[in-house]
This record gives structure tokens, C-alpha cells and sequence, in this order.
């Protein structure tokens, strides 16, 4: 099968798959598997405690792969300054740089005339028209079903994705539910050119910062083991279902307020699960994609396993 699609030309990789930016897990032992695999990898830039930081992890990233990578930007609403990260990106000559939450305005200004390819996270039609007229070269277009942080208008993958297909000329990459080969030749025939996976690529070995609880808590999991929080803040997200993300829930139907809720959702509270395991004392980001997750595979072998999914499914078509 022809793998090649706007996604793997601009991006100079085999297949059409990228990882998310998976705060506090997204470094270079991960990143580079990905990119060895055919895929792009990605290291998480602001989960880093400096610039420098970023830079040592670009450089692991590349004593490691020679195939093309990329660093994500979250810029989320209570999120640090990220200048100096992207200042360093561009020192380093990163490929691809990605971008997710907030207004991306002022990150597409200050790599205005870098030679980068820039993807942005979207969870709405307007947002991916927005991103375009940037300049973004594709944009990832998350549905519900995704882990992490989502859109506000709680539209599914499947709906989703057509309807930004339609709206911009750029490439679309769909992320939200997406596991397996299936997942990969059903998001190709809604029109995206890609797949963004998160919540698939916690469960691998080269996931190597994710306790062995959190990625078992994974292969356990159902679909129906996930909740939302954070949307009384206006910023939702699909977390593991827990003691813990039930007391976030019940300070947003008192409406507590952010003052209220911070030491909840703190990273230091996410580390506290995905670091060390302490389920009860912290929460941990999960797509609904958690209930097609049934093992632990390194990353080559998770990608030998979508490739040949989804070309049986190809070849039974063509019968």
C-alpha cells in the first residue's frame, strides 16, 4: 500500500502517524522510536524545567534517530512563557514544531521566516481556519474521544474531522480515539492525511517515564473509564477515572474556581500518578481510546501491527 500523503511529504517521514506532545512524558527515548519507527516523534517542551533543558533533549533526540522529529508547544491557559523554549528550536534547527492550547498568534510570530514546519492542535472549524491563515502546514484535529485536553463543543472525531477536511485547503490530521490500524485507515477515508496517537503511545516500553501502574491502569482500562475535568474552567480534558478526578469534579459542581481547584490539577498531582504510581493521589490523562489498548508493545511493534491492519483492510476492500 501507498503510504504517502501530504502529512509524510511535508513532514519526511514513511508513514503517516505522530505522536502528541504528552506532558511529562514526551521525551527523547519515546520521540525517537517513534521516528525510527516511520512516524514522527515528539518531545514535550514545556514539561521541561528550562531552554536548556529543551536543548539537551533536542540533542538526545538526535544521538538517537536521524530521521525527522518534532518539539510541541503547550500553551496552555495557565501555562509558563515559552519563548525562550522556541528560541532554542530554532537555534537547534528542530523540523517540525507543533502547538497546543491558547492563542497560537504569537508563536507563529516569532517563527515568522524560519524554515520549520509548524502543525497546530484544533478542536473546532473556526480554529483550524484561524491556524491556516497563520500559516500553519496542517493542523491536528482532535475530537471528544481524545485524552488530555479537548474542544469545548464535545464533537466527535468522526463529525469533526470531515467537516475541517472541508473548510481548509491544508492538510488534516485526525487525533481522538485513534488505536490501531482500524483507527488509521478510517481517519485516511474521512479525508485526514494523518493520525495524531497520545494515549496509544503511553503504553509502549519506550514510554520509559510512565510507571508501569499508569500503563497497566491503561491495558485495564474500558471505554467508559474516563472522565472530564476542568470544564468549569474552560479548558476540558479527558482524565482516568479515580477518587481523584471525582474531587475534581465535585469543587466544579460547587463551583469552586480555579483557587480551588489548583492543587488538584497541578502537575504535580499528575506526576504523583503517571510518575510514581500513586492512582489515589493524582490523576493521569486517557483517551477513550484506553479501551482498545490491550498490551504493551514496543513502538516498532506497534507500528508493524497498524501497517498490517490497515492493509488487510485495504486488500479486503479491493476483493
Amino acid at each position: 500500500m501507498n503510504w504517502e500523503t501530504r502529512v509524510t511529504k511535508i513532514l519526511g517521514i514513511k508513514y503517516p502517524i505522530i505522536q502528541g506532545g504528552l506532558a511529562y512524558l514526551a521525551y527523547a527515548e519515546l520521540a525517537a522510536s517513534v521516528s525510527n519507527a516511520g512516524g514522527l516523534g515528539q518531545i514535550t517542551a514545556m514539561s521541561l524545567e528550562s531552554p536548556e533543558k529543551l536543548r539537551e533533549e533536542i540533542k538526545k533526540v538526535r544521538e538517537l534517530t536521524n530521521k525527522p522529529f518534532g518539539v510541541n508547544f503547550a500553551i496552555g491557559q495557565h501555562g509558563r512563557p515559552f519563548s525562550h523554549f522556541v528560541d532554542v528550536a530554532i537555534e537547534e534547527k528542530v523540523p517540525v514544531v507543533s502547538v497546543t492550547g491558547g492563542n497560537p498568534t504569537p508563536f507563529f510570530e516569532q517563527l515568522e521566516g524560519v524554515d520549520v514546519k509548524k502543525l497546530v492542535l484544533v478542536a473546532a472549524k473556526k480554529q483550524a481556519q484561524k491556524a491556516e491563515k497563520l500559516g500553519a502546514d496542517a493542523v491536528m484535529v482532535v475530537g471528544n474521544e481524545g485524552g488530555g485536553h479537548l474542544g469545548k463543543d464535545e464533537i466527535g472525531t468522526f463529525v469533526l474531522v470531515p467537516q475541517v477536511v472541508d473548510a481548509v485547503s491544508i492538510p488534516v490530521i485526525a487525533s481522538g480515539g485513534i488505536g490501531d490500524g482500524r483507527g488509521l485507515i478510517a481517519a485516511l477515508c474521512l479525508g485526514a492525511e494523518g493520525v495524531e496517537m497520545g494515549t496509544r503511545f503511553i503504553a509502549t516500553k519506550e514510554c520509559v517515564h510512565a510507571s508501569d501502574i499508569y500503563k497497566q491502569a491503561l491495558v485495564a482500562g474500558e471505554e467508559t473509564d474516563t472522565v472530564i475535568i476542568k470544564k468549569s474552567l474552560g479548558a476540558p480534558a479527558r482524565a482516568i477515572t479515580n477518587s481523584w478526578a471525582e474531587r475534581i469534579l465535585d469543587i466544579e459542581k460547587q463551583e469552586g474556581g480555579y483557587e480551588a481547584l489548583k492543587t488538584y490539577i497541578s502537575g504535580t498531582a499528575n506526576k504523583n500518578f503517571i510518575y510514581n504510581g500513586k492512582i489515589e493521589e493524582g490523576f493521569a490523562w486517557a483517551g477513550q481510546v484506553l479501551g482498545l489498548i490491550k498490551d504493551v508493545p514496543t513502538v516498532a511493534e506497534l507500528f508493524e501491527r497498524m501497517i498490517k491492519q490497515a492493509e488487510n483492510i485495504r486488500e479486503n476492500w479491493s476483493k
